[in-house]
């Protein structure tokens, strides 16, 4: 299941700056608010998490449809 793959990849980085994210998936797109958007199985599904790059913590914010997506406003999710 690519969830489980994102999570797998996740869990294990230490991620402390955007450029480092971008190096893992060169699709994930960022927003204020220190929001990382993913895309899951080619675009079917995006995940947004908020990070703390300071203490190298990422929280699942939404997880939902493309059209799901669309209907929220990633920065304050």
């Amino acid at each position: 299941m690519p969830l489980r793959a994102w999570y797998a990849m996740a869990s294990r980085a230490v991620w402390k700056t955007p450029a480092e994210i971008k190096a893992t998936y060169r699709n994930a797109s960022f927003t204020a608010n220190n929001r990382v958007v993913f895309n899951i199985k080619g675009n079917d599904y995006r995940l947004v998490t908020a990070v703390r790059y300071d203490r190298g913590l990422m929280f699942v914010r939404f997880i939902g449809t493309h059209r799901q997506y669309d209907k929220i406003d990633v920065e304050t999710i």
